[in-house]
């Protein structure tokens, strides 16, 4: 019994700061990552609001009562997430806000950074990493993940990233790989690492 309990993991959740305001705005253009993410939040005291677009999270940010957190998407479909985190930064200098993305490099979490954003988080982010990353106010590096993307999966996701910001060109992202254009092409046909 005793090396049973002594086995267990045990998830601990940082509490909110007493009589902290708990609004939380979640800037995201995935809707059913965006609103699995908002039920949870809901559940963990946070009073959320949820929209897809640039335009509505500066929208928000503009308006009377600017949220305590946000969690802001990097690449939305009408613009860039960063646009968000400066404007929020701006009506509420106190705000604590994590940026999210799906391509993760040292230069995406430089520019979330000088923009406002507290925290970088790779999606898909759980609730509970988020949760941590809202409520954490000291500043130290964060522990390292449990189970961290392979080298293979990190270079896949670079190369996927530069080819989509070359609008898919072929050509173009080889030549800003550096890389012989067939051995990129090879690699785009094939399937994603696993994590």
């Amino acid at each position: 019994m005793a090396d049973e309990i002594a086995n267990q993991t045990v998830s601990v959740r940082k509490a909110p700061p007493a009589g902290a305001e708990m609004t939380l705005l979640i800037v995201d253009d995935d809707s059913p990552f965006r609103q699995r993410l908002a039920r949870a939040m809901e559940k963990r005291g946070f009073t959320v609001a949820d929209v897809e677009t640039v335009a509505e999270g500066l929208t928000i940010a503009h308006g009377s009562q600017p949220p305590a957190y946000a969690v802001v998407d990097l690449r939305l479909a009408d613009g860039s997430g960063l646009d968000v985190v400066q404007a929020l930064r701006e009506a509420r200098p106190d705000m604590r806000i994590i940026m999210l993305t799906g391509y993760g490099n040292i230069a995406t979490a430089v520019a979330a950074i000088k923009a406002g954003a507290v925290d970088y988080l790779p999606k898909p982010a759980d609730a509970d990493a988020v949760e941590a990353a809202l409520l954490d106010h000291k500043e130290a590096l964060p522990p390292p993940p449990d189970d961290p993307m392979s080298a293979d999966r990190v270079r896949w996701e670079h190369i996927q990233r530069v080819f989509q910001q070359c609008d898919r060109n072929v050509s173009e992202t080889a030549r800003r790989l550096k890389m012989h254009r067939r051995t990129l092409q090879r690699i785009l046909n094939k399937r994603a690492p696993k994590q």
